[in-house]
């Protein structure tokens, strides 16, 4: 569909016919005028005589089709195409990933067999990952230090590649959380206020890296980034040993008091993972706290056309002129003089 951006601009085509009836003729009498005596042969070679009321209708039909589409152009003409929806601005969502030795603990049961907690916090964050179309996801993985795998993107699919190719004990055995959440702090902060969230997921307490957690969670509260927390591992749970069946605890590692209150400096909340189906839960709880964007911006594409008229305006008055003092650029070329 062809529109006018600025319609206004066609009160302008009377404008010419106005000046013509409105302003005064010139007094050719003014004492002051300037006297050409070869004017009327000029008049004559450019094919018209002196006074106005001597232009051809050409010319007049030319300067007013000249007029119009000066004015058409003035007008904005755009072409306005169908509907296109666009992405509306999601959220940066940085996810940090624990890959010290205590993950490769089989304390997890997928479909009746052991599974390491990596294999299953992979499987859980592999969904959540998916489902968030129109966010931006990062990936920060730590052991003994830690390191960004996957910058903020809307390349979901990559992340989750990255993610897969994991290992446990990649860059050592030992728990770098404060170090986890200042390289996500670093990727995150530079990006607009609202939707920055970090996602820190671990099955032990801090025990390596050079920044504290509590400080690295203060500087994310100065920054406004939340910061949701994970524990994962199997609860206490009774086992047969060779001193008989004791009860044993396989998170005794974790540090829950750390997390809870990395969680509640940053306006986040703490989870516990003790199985496949609670870890699961806790991601669709953290997608309820932290929504996907909304529905998409439509829009209409717009181009431009106001060149093809105003291109059209300039090639019709220069075709005018040309015409007009072709009969005067010919009278002027000198005749060859026979031998």
């Amino acid at each position: 569909m062809i529109t006018f951006l600025w319609p206004l601009a066609f009160l302008l085509l009377p404008l010419p016919f106005l000046l013509r009836y409105f302003m005064k003729p010139a007094d050719k009498g003014l004492g002051g005028a300037l006297k050409v005596p070869f004017f009327a042969s000029l008049s004559r070679d450019l094919g018209g005589r002196a006074d106005r009321t001597s232009t051809s209708w050409w010319k007049l039909a030319a300067a007013t089709l000249v007029w119009l589409l000066m004015v058409t152009a003035l007008a904005r003409p755009a072409y306005v195409g169908p509907e296109v929806p666009l992405p509306a601005e999601g959220r940066d969502i940085m996810m940090a990933i624990d890959l010290s030795g205590s993950m490769a603990e089989e304390d997890f049961a997928v479909g009746g067999r052991a599974s390491t907690r990596l294999d299953v916090v992979k499987d859980a964050a592999d969904a959540f990952i998916e489902g968030r179309k129109g966010d931006r996801v990062g990936l920060v993985l730590f052991s003994n230090r830690a390191y960004l795998q996957a910058p903020l993107t809307f390349d979901r699919d990559a992340v989750r590649h990255l993610l897969d190719q994991a290992e446990v004990g990649l860059t050592g055995q030992k728990t770098a959380i404060g170090d986890a959440i200042a390289v996500s702090l670093k990727r995150l902060k530079d990006r607009p206020a609202e939707g920055r969230v970090l996602i820190l997921l671990t099955d032990g307490s801090n025990n390596e890296g050079k920044m504290d957690p509590i400080q690295a969670a203060q500087l994310a509260k100065k920054l406004g980034i939340r910061i949701y927390t994970i524990g994962v591992g199997a609860g206490p749970m009774a086992v047969n040993t060779a001193m008989g069946r004791q009860v044993i605890n396989p998170s005794a590692d974790l540090d829950e008091g750390t997390l809870q209150k990395i969680a509640d400096l940053t306006g986040g909340e703490y989870f516990r993972a003790t199985d496949v189906a609670g870890l699961a839960q806790i991601y669709r709880a953290i997608d309820k706290l932290e929504p996907i964007a909304g529905d998409p911006v439509h829009v209409r594409p717009e181009v431009a056309l106001y060149f093809w008229p105003a291109g059209l305006a300039l090639l019709i008055a220069a075709l005018a002129v040309l015409i007009a003092t072709a009969p005067a650029l010919v009278a002027q070329r000198p005749a060859h003089k026979e031998a």
